[in-house]
C-alpha cells in the first residue's frame, strides 16, 4: 500500500465525459445483527390495467432493510395469508410465524405513467399500526419511492434516519488486457442499482468527493498525463476544473457550506502540503508548510478545523489545523504504527481511519475517537482503506480486496454489521463515497 490515499499511475490517453449504465453491484449481508426483526413484507395489492403490477415495492423494501443486517423477512411461500390493507389482517396467522413487524400496502394506478402507493405497517404482538401513507410516484419513480418507504420503516423501527435514497460514488478499473485499462467514475443507489458513468477515461481517475448539497463530485483526473482537480455537476454533466497546478493536485474535499475545496498540492516543489481553494474567485490559501508530505485533508463540520495526514512524525499520522494560513498542527492519532485518511462522522465526533497496530501487517478501518486518541477496529480485510461515513453516522463503506479483486465493504460503527458489495462484470472497485441526504 502506499503511504497515502491518493496514488497515481502514469498512461497515456486522453479521458472523456460518459453517461452510460453500468454494471450494479452485488450487496452481501456477510455479518448481522444478532437481534434481528423478524419482518414480513406482503406483496402489495395492485389496481390498474394489466394483471401484474408495474413494480414490486414490497421487493425491494424488503431486500433493502435485509441489506441493511437488522431485519429478516419471511419468505413468501411461507406466509399463510397475503392481506393489503390492515383490516384484512388476522394477527393471531403472523404470531403463529414469529413475525415481529408486518407491512401491507396497495399500488394503484392514478393516471398515464402515474401510481399512488398507500402502506401500512403494524406491530403484530400488539396489533397496533406504527405507520400508515399515501405517497403519489411517477412510473419511473417507483424505485426510489420504495427506497423512501425503507427510509420510513428503518427510522421507526431503529430510531435511526434511513440512507437507503443516498447514493454513492466509486471508482472502477478494468484491464481487458497488459495494455488496456479504464477507469470509470460511477455514481450508483446506495443499494447498487442504477450506476451510471459520470467520467471515463484510460488514465486514473480518483479520490471523488460530494459537494454538501449533493449536485456535483470534485475528483482528480490525469488526463494529457498532469493530475488536474474537476467539479461536475451530476443534472447536466458539465465540468469545470478547479485546479491544475504545477505538480500534484489530489485529494479534493468540499467545505460545509460548499464554498471552498481543501485539496493537496505540491506546487511543483516535491512534497505536498494542504491548501484551500475558494472555487468561485479561485482565491488560494496554504494551510501547511512543512518539509514532510501532508495531504488526505477533511473539514470538521463547523468548517473551523482541517484533519489531514502527514509523516512529520515519521509515520503516517492524522493531526489537525484550524483552516486558515500559518496554523499550527496538533497530532491526533498516537495509537499505533500508521494512521491515515480520516474522515469526520456526521455528528463531528469520530473519525474513521485506516489504521495499522503496533505488530500488524493488516490495514484495517477505524474509528478515532479525536478527544482522547482512542481507536476501535472495525473492519477484518488485510487491505482495508478509503473509508467514508453514511450520511447517518451508522456505516462506513471502505475499499477492501477480496480473492484478488478489489471490492467494497460497509461496516456498522459498532462493528456487528458487515456487508461485501462486489462488482459482477470483475472490474476492481475502489475509493466510495456516501452522498449526503438527499434534498427534500
Amino acid at each position: 500500500m502506499a503511504l497515502f490515499r491518493w496514488r497515481f499511475w502514469i498512461v497515456t490517453a486522453a479521458a472523456l465525459a460518459a453517461t452510460t449504465t453500468h454494471a450494479q453491484l452485488n450487496v452481501t449481508v456477510t455479518n448481522g445483527n444478532p437481534d434481528l426483526i423478524s419482518s414480513a413484507f406482503v406483496p402489495f395489492g395492485w389496481q390498474g390495467t394489466g394483471s401484474a403490477a408495474p413494480f414490486d415495492v414490497a421487493a425491494l423494501v424488503e431486500q433493502d432493510l435485509e441489506n441493511s443486517g437488522y431485519f429478516s423477512g419471511l419468505e413468501r411461500r411461507n406466509m399463510i395469508s397475503r392481506p393489503t390493507l390492515g383490516a384484512q389482517i388476522n394477527f393471531q396467522d403472523w404470531r403463529i410465524l414469529d413475525v415481529d413487524i408486518l407491512l401491507v400496502g396497495q399500488l394503484a394506478q392514478a393516471g398515464q405513467d402515474q401510481y399512488q402507493i398507500s402502506f401500512q405497517l403494524f406491530d403484530v404482538t400488539r396489533g397496533e399500526q406504527l405507520l400508515a401513507f399515501r405517497i403519489d410516484s411517477a412510473s419511473d419513480d417507483l424505485r426510489a419511492t420504495s427506497h423512501r418507504i425503507s427510509d420510513m420503516i428503518y427510522e421507526e423501527m431503529t430510531g435511526i434516519r434511513g440512507i437507503f435514497s443516498t447514493r454513492i460514488a466509486y471508482i472502477t478499473e478494468e484491464r481487458p488486457n497488459l495494455q488496456q485499462r479504464t477507469f470509470r467514475l460511477v455514481v450508483a443507489d446506495a443499494d447498487g442499482a442504477n450506476a451510471a458513468v459520470i467520467a471515463e477515461a484510460s488514465q486514473p481517475l480518483m479520490s471523488p468527493a460530494w459537494s454538501p448539497d449533493g449536485r456535483n463530485i470534485a475528483y482528480v483526473s490525469f488526463e494529457g498525463d498532469q493530475a488536474a482537480i474537476y467539479s461536475q455537476t451530476l443534472s447536466t454533466g458539465t465540468r469545470t476544473r478547479v485546479s491544475a497546478r504545477a505538480g500534484v493536485n489530489g485529494a479534493p474535499v468540499y467545505s460545509p457550506d460548499g464554498r471552498m475545496l481543501a485539496i493537496a498540492l505540491s506546487q511543483g516543489q516535491g512534497n505536498l502540503d494542504i491548501y484551500t481553494l475558494e472555487i468561485a474567485t479561485q482565491t488560494l490559501r496554504r494551510i501547511t508548510e512543512n518539509t514532510s508530505i501532508d495531504t488526505d485533508p477533511e473539514w470538521s463540520r463547523d468548517g473551523q478545523w482541517l484533519y489531514f495526514t502527514s509523516d512529520r512524525a515519521g509515520s503516517a499520522q492524522v493531526y489537525r489545523v484550524q483552516a486558515v494560513p500559518n496554523g499550527q498542527a496538533q497530532r491526533v492519532s498516537f495509537e499505533g504504527r500508521y494512521n491515515a485518511d480520516a474522515r469526520v462522522s456526521p455528528d463531528g465526533n469520530q473519525l474513521a481511519i485506516v489504521h495499522r497496530g503496533e505488530n500488524q501487517e493488516q490495514d484495517r478501518i477505524a474509528l478515532l475517537d479525536p478527544s482522547n486518541g482512542e481507536v476501535f477496529v472495525l473492519s477484518r480485510g488485510f487491505l482495508d482503506e478509503s473509508p467514508s461515513f453514511a450520511p447517518n453516522g451508522a456505516l462506513i463503506i471502505y475499499a477492501t480486496r477480496d480473492r484478488g479483486q478489489g471490492v467494497l465493504a460497509t461496516v456498522s460503527t459498532d462493528g456487528q454489521i458487515h456487508q461485501r458489495i462486489a462488482s459482477p462484470a470483475g472490474a476492481d472497485v475502489r475509493e466510495p463515497v456516501w452522498s449526503p441526504f438527499p434534498r427534500q
